[in-house]
């Protein structure tokens, strides 16, 4: 999803993080800054380097996004339930000012859960914002059990177009197909449009696949030199 957005999809420049036309990536699901990290360094918004420093004690990586601390980071994040509100706000903001920017807020099928993402689902057809997509990562798991033995989810989609929306899913896994529906600016569309993104945790390492462990596990140096050879990487030094 990160990969399909910032190298695809957004109108962005990372010399201009501010830029007002810009549009806006939210990663409601904040445990996963990691990843956006990394693809901010890689789209050109901080040096490769910074990432060395991700959660250390005075750095400006922290767990979780928290904004300003590096361009590119719209809103903190990591109390689930906050991302998609956060991102109405600026939808309906920019549909007011008469701006063309659109606003993409990535979503865990397990902050599903929280009210206050139905209550802004809700509120967003209401507005008629278009500009707005909700990009769900649905991996069947949350924190300590399977999404489906916590809260009834499915049908997802569903649910998204009974609360007004479009929705669409996809395999979340196909960043071709993940480009195509993220970069579409769905011009004169006054619906914002949900896609149930169906994704495999651990996705192309044998020994991560589908296993909740690595919700929280931290892999040792052997792991992730296994996992770069399994992802057809070489191997970093890890000395």
């Amino acid at each position: 999803v990160l990969v399909a957005a910032y190298h695809s999809a957004l109108r962005i420049d990372p010399k201009r993080p501010d830029w007002d036309d810009r549009d806006r990536f939210i990663l409601s699901k904040g445990h996963a800054a990691p990843a956006l990290y990394a693809t901010l360094a890689s789209a050109g918004f901080i040096d490769d380097a910074l990432l060395d420093t991700y959660n250390r004690d005075g750095g400006v990586l922290p767990e979780h996004p928290a904004p300003r601390s590096i361009p590119g980071l719209e809103a903190a994040t990591g109390s689930l339930g906050h991302g998609l509100p956060i991102g109405a706000g600026m939808a309906v903001a920019g549909r007011l000012r008469g701006a063309d920017y659109r606003v993409v807020v990535c979503l865990s099928d397990g902050e599903c859960n929280e009210g206050s993402v139905w209550e802004a689902a809700q509120f967003l057809p209401k507005q008629r914002v278009g500009s707005l997509v909700a990009v769900v990562d649905a991996n069947g798991w949350q924190a300590t059990a399977r999404s489906a033995d916590v809260l009834e989810l499915e049908p997802l989609a569903d649910k998204w177009r009974a609360f007004g929306w479009e929705a669409v899913e996809v395999d979340g896994h196909d960043i071709d197909a993940l480009a195509t529906l993220l970069g579409d600016r769905r011009e004169g569309a006054d619906r914002p449009l949900a896609v149930v993104a169906r994704t495999v945790k651990g996705k192309g390492v044998s020994f991560m696949e589908d296993d909740n462990n690595w919700h929280y596990r931290i892999a040792t140096a052997d792991e992730v030199r296994a996992a770069f050879v399994e992802l057809g990487q070489a191997p970093p030094d890890l000395s």
